[in-house]
């Protein structure tokens, strides 16, 4: 039976299934890659960063206007 851990499932494997936790991200990972491509990772990588630059950006907006 799996043990639950800090984020989820441990690499335990339960009875049915065969593979680890870990192994199924990496087979989902590697399936992405092999479909969209390596620049597909370099594309979502920058659109997060900016993402998270822009909401540090109105962060520090309201912190100065004084509604933080």
């Amino acid at each position: 039976m799996p043990v639950r851990g800090r984020g989820g499932l441990d690499k335990k494997t339960t009875a049915k299934s065969t593979m680890t936790v870990q192994e199924a991200g990496r087979k989902g990972g590697n399936t992405v890659k092999d479909k969209y491509g390596p620049e597909f990772y370099s594309k979502i990588g920058q659109k997060g960063g900016e993402k998270v630059q822009a909401e540090a950006k109105r962060y520090r907006e309201l912190k100065a206007s004084g509604k933080v």
